[in-house]
């Protein structure tokens, strides 16, 4: 398959720049591609959907203010986006400046901290912090926000492009299928006899660059920490005993849990994921899924046509846009529902 497989016309007013009012104020598209059937829905309706003994797999990775701006000591500037913590003190970033900075060179942030450049693997630069880096992030860095929203980071954002179960920090985006819950929503879906399971699946910043290859195979993923500990295993096969479905919340839960059933069952995982879903892939873990509209070309779209098939899923995008549903991270949900290939 070509990336021009997976394209799509979006009219720029769909999509949206800014969060609702409310979170579980977003609309929902339930998608069943083994009827082929489309109910235009509220998110807000999701837990009258579920069934009891049905398993919500969260990702809990926190994104952290990982954008920055600072100077070179030549006096040129430079913007850093962390892709990921490394260490302490050290990290792996994009860099952007007039002229790309080579090892050794010295980069002058904000409340006189400096980050050294260390080396560089492809796209990212490996950067040495004189401070911790984590903690200096959450004083004097930004909230990365998507560059398609168009618009700079406003106060609002710290809290709306976070999930309220946030935890683990390490993300640089967030997990947006899990955003349009708020407290009292997660509730009401335990209320209806679902239970809840947290994956830690790290967002990198390569979730924001383009597949650059038109062969899909010819690409590959930059890895992501990821952890599925004994616990979500359990919930996984308790939920199978009980005829419950694995619905994963966001391309990045069902990630992590197909990495974890690499082997063919789940399995407790901590390390690092490159795994590319794309069409041809078998689940072996994940009933159905939850997640927001992504962008044409990308890989998140490819995953969800691995999951119910591109043509469904295209033409469900064709329906979405009809609809004037909002698109990419603040905008609405299709809760997708799969024609067979998934585990039942």
């Amino acid at each position: 398959m070509q990336l021009s497989d997976f394209d799509y016309e979006l009219p720029n007013e769909l999509i949206a720049r800014f969060p609702p009012h409310n979170r579980r104020d977003s609309r929902l598209l339930v998608a069943d591609a083994a009827s082929g059937a489309f109910v235009d829905s509220g998110f807000a309706s999701l837990p009258r959907i579920l069934r009891p003994g049905d398993l919500l797999v969260f990702n809990d990775t926190r994104v952290i203010r990982a954008r920055i701006h600072g100077r070179k000591t030549s006096g040129g500037k430079v913007e850093i986006l962390l892709e990921r913590i490394t260490g302490e003190t050290c990290a792996l970033a994009q860099l952007r400046a007039s002229k790309t900075p080579v090892t050794r060179t010295e980069l002058r942030l904000p409340a006189g901290v400096t980050a050294t450049v260390t080396g560089r693997d492809g796209e990212f630069f490996g950067l040495e912090f004189s401070t911790p880096v984590l903690t200096y992030l959450e004083q004097h860095g930004e909230v990365p926000l998507p560059p398609y929203l168009g618009r700079d980071a406003h106060p609002d954002d710290s809290e709306r492009y976070q999930t309220v179960y946030a935890k683990q920090a390490g993300a640089v985006a967030a997990p947006t299928a899990g955003l349009h819950f708020d407290n009292e929503l997660l509730q009401e879906t335990l209320n209806q006899g679902a239970t809840h399971a947290f994956v830690t699946l790290h967002v990198g910043a390569g979730t924001f660059q383009n597949l650059r290859q038109e062969s899909i195979d010819a690409n590959r993923l930059h890895s992501e920490a990821v952890t599925v500990d004994a616990s979500v295993c359990v919930a996984v096969n308790r939920a199978r005993e009980r005829g419950g479905r694995v619905i994963a919340v966001g391309t990045t839960s069902a990630r992590a849990l197909e990495s974890a059933a690499a082997g063919g069952s789940i399995q407790p995982m901590q390390g690092e994921t490159d795994l590319f879903i794309r069409p041809g892939y078998r689940f072996r873990c994940v009933d159905a899924l939850l997640t927001n509209f992504h962008l044409p070309r990308s890989s998140l779209l490819m995953l969800v046509a691995a999951f119910a098939g591109r043509e469904f899923v295209l033409r469900a995008y064709r329906h979405a846009v009809a609809a004037q549903y909002r698109f990419f991270s603040y905008g609405d949900a299709m809760l997708l529902l799969p024609p067979g290939n998934a585990p039942s």
